[in-house]
């Protein structure tokens, strides 16, 4: 059984949940189609996504052939929403990029292209709203070609002589191939498109279903099913909570099986490890799911029970993802209603940020308050509307700021100390820059005659715990490598606490002595 997992990508009013409705009416997993701006989308499930008629959050849906299943994630179009379709793509196998006839290629299609060229997805293209007046496919496609991809091939008509005359030139064996059987394997043309060699392009209209059923089967025709590992490996890429407050995680299976109750061994965010069961399995189609007692790989779901995980956390043999490429560009205070405690809400905040990382709520010790990284207006009105329903929260934001980051620009050598009656701590780091987009890195060259191993490891995770400011703007820090050269104990005398102390002042003595650069976003 071939089973993937599809992303459905575009541009904001492209028509994209749209077309996922279709491909799901085509799939018989629904019998009447609904509109995203009639507020009864099927996967728009979020009563905030039915209020504002936009998708916020990515939903999952399954689309059954007789000899495969594929899971379809629907990512948000907005742009202030980029970050949750960026994790999305971290767990596909293939994605349909919908571009709107009408208005063509934009900016933001060009950066969701750039995503999936970094995460290496084959991609398939659908240019909807074809029966608009004054689209032209000649038009369309020489413009996906030049902003796009040369790779942009023309599916309407496949496997004719025309099609395979263009495709031809995609690749040279490909051409050796089609001047001596006058045709291309339908194997290699599956090859190419996860090889990412070949784009497919199909038009049509999504609302009329015009072209959509041919599109549904060639999704299948040209994909090719994934080998997986026998033993367990997943990829987190979504936190979330239940209308009960359950917390669900979201992972793809990429390796063996994964059953309710099996025991997952697995390290959180600050090192710690931790092994719990998988209490129950939901594969979702919209707001309904099913609880299957066995998942297998290449399938998509959510499961309760883990309560330390995160989105890109690797669990089994699969490693955790890199870094994302969006961050937020603006910075937001918050106020709280009169009479609230910043540490009585911090922990309520902080479960918005598991679900996404990229809101980053920090304290600011300047200012006495809690501030919020976002992308854009939009989501910022979305965050007060889901504090309020969530915590029944009242906040409002302070006007915004740009958020900067900082770093040094050579490397600088410093020591923290701390020693107050009857403690004792002594930190040695090396701050060395990195290249832009490499965040900050954290090592240990200490020996363990000089320090116990014990007390190393509690030296990273004070550096990784703390968003550290630089020195120019009070930013934090980024592109930077610290590593842990030496350090000192006291037999008698020495906590937990004075090496957090002591690492705390190496960071902030080391940025002082460095010279420190502004980073834009």
């Amino acid at each position: 059984m071939k089973r993937l997992t599809i992303g459905i990508t575009a541009h904001v009013d492209s028509g994209k949940t749209t077309l996922s409705k279709a491909l799901l009416y085509h799939a018989g997993e629904i019998r009447r189609l609904g509109r995203v701006d009639h507020r009864d989308a099927f996967l728009d499930t979020h009563e905030i996504e039915r209020q504002r008629g936009i998708t916020i959050f990515s939903h999952q849906a399954q689309l059954h052939f007789p000899d495969a299943e594929f899971t379809l994630l629907d990512t948000p179009g907005h742009i202030d929403f980029s970050a949750e379709t960026e994790r999305t793509m971290q767990v596909l196998d293939y994605a349909i990029l919908v571009i709107s006839g009408t208005d063509g290629v934009q900016s933001h299609t060009e950066m969701l292209w750039r995503l999936l060229k970094r995460y290496h997805i084959p991609v398939f293209l659908f240019v909807n709203k074809m029966d608009f007046g004054g689209t032209d496919k000649a038009t369309i496609l020489s413009e996906l070609k030049q902003r796009l991809t040369e790779k942009c091939t023309d599916f309407t008509h496949a496997e004719t002589d025309t099609f395979y005359e263009t495709a031809a030139l995609c690749q040279e064996a490909w051409m050796e191939e089609y001047l001596e059987t006058g045709s291309i394997s339908l194997n290699h043309l599956q090859k190419g498109i996860a090889a990412e060699a070949l784009v497919p392009v199909f038009f049509g209209s999504a609302l009329k279903l015009q072209g959509t059923e041919m599109f549904f089967h060639q999704l299948n025709r040209y994909t090719m099913e994934k080998s997986y590992p026998s033993f367990f490996g997943a990829s987190v890429f979504k936190i979330a909570t239940d209308e009960k407050n359950n917390r669900l995680t979201y992972l793809k299976i990429t390796g063996g099986t994964l059953h309710v109750r099996d025991s997952i061994t697995y390290t959180d965010n600050s090192g710690n490890t931790h092994s719990e069961k998988i209490s129950q399995v939901r594969v979702y189609s919209g707001a309904k799911f099913t609880t299957p007692e066995c998942i297998y790989p290449g399938m998509v779901c959510a499961v309760t029970g883990p309560s330390h995980t995160y989105a890109g956390q690797g669990l089994g043999f699969q490693p955790d993802k890199t870094d994302a490429l969006l961050e937020p560009i603006m910075r937001y205070g918050i106020r709280l209603p009169e009479g609230c405690q910043p540490t009585d809400v911090w922990e309520q905040l902080t479960q918005l940020e598991e679900e996404d990382p990229t809101l980053h709520f920090q304290w600011n010790t300047q200012h006495q308050q809690i501030q919020v990284q976002v992308i854009g207006e939009v989501q910022l009105e979305i965050l007060e509307k889901l504090i309020a329903d969530r915590f029944g929260l009242m906040v409002q934001f302070h006007m915004g700021q740009i958020a900067y980051r900082e770093t040094i620009v050579a490397p600088a050598e410093c020591v923290g100390h701390y020693e107050p009656l009857r403690h004792y701590a002594e930190v040695h780091l090396l701050l060395e820059p990195l290249p832009s987009g490499s965040g900050l890195q954290f090592a240990s060259t200490c020996r363990e005659d000089d320090l116990d191993q014990n007390w190393q490891r509690l030296i990273l995770t004070h550096l990784s715990e703390k968003t550290h400011l630089g020195v120019l703007t009070g930013s934090p820090i980024t592109d930077m490598r610290i590593t842990l050269c030496a350090g000192r104990a006291h037999i008698k005398h020495t906590e937990d606490g004075d090496f957090r102390q002591a690492t705390y002042r190496a960071v902030r003595n080391g940025l002082r002595k460095a010279e420190s650069v502004l980073l834009e976003p």
